[in-house]
C-alpha cells in the first residue's frame, strides 16, 4: 500500500511550522529516533507513513524517515502525529513533556 501524499501547500506549512516552531522537537525526536547524538534536526517531508528529517551526527547529515504511530490521511492528524512522536520521545530520553 502506498502512503497517502499531501498537497505541496500542506507539507510546506508543517514544515514551516516545525522548522520555525519546534526546532527543539525536531532534535528531540531525532535524538530518540535516529541517534542520541544527534546535533541539528530539520524535517524535510512528510506523508501518510511517517515524517522526514535530515539529522546531523558528527557532522555528516543524512535524511531518516520516522513513521506515525499510524498511517494518516487527513491535514489534522499530522499534528496528532507528530505530538505521539513528542510524547514518545520525551519517554524514551527521560525528559518531562510540556503541555500542548
Amino acid at each position: 500500500m502506498t502512503a497517502h501524499t499531501f498537497d505541496e501547500n500542506v507539507v510546506a506549512a508543517v514544515l514551516k511550522h516545525m522548522n520555525s516552531d519546534h526546532t527543539d522537537d525536531n532534535l528531540l525526536i531525532a535524538r530518540a529516533f535516529v541517534s542520541a547524538d544527534a546535533e541539528a534536526a530539520t524535517m524535510v517531508h512528510l506523508d501518510g507513513s511517517g515524517g522526514t528529517w535530515r539529522v546531523r551526527t558528527s557532522g555528516i547529515e543524512k535524511d531518516v524517515v520516522v513513521p506515525w504511530s499510524v498511517p494518516v490521511t487527513e491535514r489534522a492528524e499530522i499534528r496528532r502525529e507528530v505530538v505521539v512522536l513528542y510524547e514518545s520521545a520525551c519517554e524514551r530520553l527521560g525528559v518531562p513533556a510540556r503541555p500542548h
